[in-house]
Parts: C-alpha cells; structure tokens; sequence
C-alpha cells in the first residue's frame, strides 16, 4: 500500500484532533466532580498536547507510520504473546486514567499529597513529554505492535534519543505513569502505574528477545547503547 493510500483523510483527521482535545478533559475532570480542578485541568491539557502533537507530525511527516500506529491487537505479523499483552495494557490505561480523578478529586481515597510531590510529578511530565515525541519523531518504524515490519524495511534507528537508551518512548511513558498520579494526589494511580512499568519491562524483554533474532543490526546496536530504559539502572 502506498503512502498516499495510508495517509488519513483532513475530515478524519480534524475529527479525530477534536475528539481528542475534549474527551480526555471531559473524562477526567467529570470522573473528578470538579470541573475547576487544577491538577486535573493540567494533567488534561498535556495529555492533549502529547497526543495531538504526535498525530500532527504523523499526519504532516510520516503518514505511514501513522496507519502503522492505528492498527489494533492481532494485525499483520504481530507476536501472539504480545497480542494478548497489548491487550491488556490498553486496558490498564483506561483503568488507570479513570480511577485518578475517582480515588484523588471525587472520592478522596488517597491520603494527602505534599504540594512539592505533586510539583515533582508535573516536572516528570516534561522530559516525558519530550521523549515521547522524539521517539516519534526519530523512529518511522515506531509500531505499536511488537513484530519486524518487513513490509516497511524495517532497520535499526540509533540516532538522538534512540542514542540515549534503547527505549526512549517506554522511558517517556514511565515518567508519564508515575508522574501523572503524584501530579492529582492519586495513590491507586500510582499502583496501577506501577503494574504497568512491571507489564512494560516484560515487554521489552521479549521485544528485545525479536530484535536480537529477526533484525539485523540489533546486536551491534544493544553493545553501542547499554542500558534499555534507564540509564546506568537497565
């Protein structure tokens, strides 16, 4: 299929931007029962910001990974095992975006969060913010399906972030699932974040696992670049 086939339509893409800019506010802050909340207004228009300033790239640079990027659960040559993990984490996050307002804003289950923890969470959303994107921006092979992408000419990318730890975007997601539930004053945020760090780094176990197996270059690249997603940690 080429490029030109892939790439989303301006009504669609307009749709889906618009989706995006009011449904994530929407369901936080009505999960909340505070529409003036702070941390949640915050929490609600950087979450815009990263996404849509993603789809914004993708539309405009790489409209092939973007149709890469929508694919749902068991396309193409993904791994099975991953398939079912995939799964899963997209239900972790639903779990964990709704429960942060329930158990922070409306229900109080949490105990109380210092101003400076929850300053130290926003902060995190920074560097995520940024890994994010670069990653994006970085690597066109950037699936959200653990499987060599063939049809693509799929090669390694080791430049910019990717020259930092070998899983840039999983690093920015890591900061971005901690760092959002100290920002709201979640504790059960903060667990369910946690779970899904544990399901990430057994992704990139067996993700690593492929890339060592199937694609060229991955080895040198792993001896060049030592540490997965932590630097001098993992």
């Amino acid at each position: 299929m080429t490029t030109e086939n892939q790439k989303m339509t301006v009504g669609g893409f307009i749709f889906s931007s618009l989706v995006t800019i009011l449904i994530f506010p929407a369901v936080i802050l009505f999960a909340s029962g505070n529409w003036l909340w702070l941390e949640g207004w915050i929490f609600s228009l950087w979450f815009d910001a990263m996404v849509l300033s993603n789809m914004i790239y993708l539309y405009r640079y790489d409209p092939a990974l973007l149709a890469e990027r929508s694919k749902l659960p068991g396309s193409d040559n993904q791994k099975q095992w991953d398939k079912y993990l995939l799964t899963g984490i997209y239900l972790l996050a639903i779990v964990w975006l709704i429960i942060m307002p329930l158990d922070a804003k409306r229900f109080g289950w949490s105990p109380f969060f210092p101003v400076w923890l929850k300053v130290l969470g926003g902060l995190a959303l920074l560097p995520a913010l940024y890994l994010i994107y670069q990653a994006t921006v970085e690597n066109t092979f950037l699936s959200t399906l653990v499987r060599i992408q063939t049809d693509r000419k799929h090669h390694v990318i080791s430049t910019g972030v990717y020259g930092f730890v070998r899983h840039p975007l999983y690093l920015g997601c890591l900061l971005m699932i901690l760092g959002a539930p100290l920002l709201l004053g979640s504790m059960y945020g903060l667990i369910i974040g946690l779970i899904v760090v544990m399901v990430l780094v057994g992704r990139i176990i067996g993700e690593e696992k492929m890339l060592v197996n199937e694609l060229e270059g991955y080895e040198d690249y792993k001896k060049k670049v030592k540490y997965r997603l932590i630097p001098f940690v993992w």
